[in-house]
């Protein structure tokens, strides 16, 4: 997972955006021109990015390599490209170019003036390897960390969250509050209120994570405190649990 990091001679520096890795991308196909229109409109509004090189050649001073780039986007879906590099003399500059599909990969690939003996692009087993990650949800992209910091601050349950999930959550892309509802909280005491609400982050390496956060009047002199857990179960354990303590 990329971070912010800060070095003694350069300022602070900010996580590349999901909008920077299509600009460079685009910027250095020689052939991004004949990307579908939908397409780029699509990822212009891309939430999270994630590349990998997926395989590399060097043969005879030849070169081929293909990465493969996914953008998670704000519906939930995920969109990949493919990207081509290679060269075709000895010593010429690498040449980049971007494909939507795998098959439109492999066709470019067998243009290529390798050596007869260069095994084909194996895409099937390469798309295999690659998890593409989903979005379960639709994200609010604004202030999701400074969200993520209040939240845990006012937990005041012993076992809430600790450093690990604070320190992922610092750099969260982007988050979304549900009410949640399902198992009722058996209450012994009329006028106990709990809600429980479900906080989903988005991490800037597409993984979500999801914190509980339990409200309730559930206290001696009945004012109004917030629990947080890491799972569900834990959450609606906690809301019982206080119910029972409660005359």
């Amino acid at each position: 997972m990329s971070v912010p990091y800060e070095t003694a001679q350069e300022p602070e520096r900010s996580p590349e955006s999901a909008e920077d890795h299509l600009t460079r991308l685009l910027g250095r196909a020689l052939n991004s021109f004949e990307l579908p229109d939908e397409t780029i409109r699509r990822l212009e509004c891309a939430l999270a990015y994630d590349g990998s090189l997926h395989s590399a050649l060097h043969s005879a001073g030849l070169r081929r390599e293909t990465y493969r780039h996914t953008w998670l986007l704000a519906d939930g879906s995920a969109l990949t490209l493919w990207e081509l590099v290679h060269t075709t003399a000895p010593g010429a500059e690498p040449q980049h170019e971007v494909y939507v599909d795998e098959e439109e990969l492999r066709t470019a690939t067998e243009r290529l003036p390798l050596p007869p003996d260069t095994p084909p692009l194996d895409l099937a087993a390469l798309t295999q390897l690659s998890v593409v990650p989903r979005m379960r949800h639709a994200y609010i992209r604004e202030n999701s960390a400074d969200h993520a910091r209040r939240l845990l601050r006012r937990a005041e349950n012993a076992d809430r969250p600790g450093a690990e999930v604070s320190a992922l959550l610092a750099a969260a892309a982007g988050h979304r509050i549900t009410q949640a509802f399902g198992r009722p909280c058996r209450t012994s005491r009329a006028g106990l209120r709990f809600s429980l609400y479900a906080h989903a982050f988005l991490l800037d390496d597409g993984r979500e994570l999801t914190l509980w956060e339990v409200e309730h009047t559930a206290t001696p002199d009945g004012r109004h405190m917030c629990e947080v857990y890491e799972t569900e179960d834990a959450a609606r354990n906690a809301m019982e649990r206080r119910a029972a303590q409660v005359p």
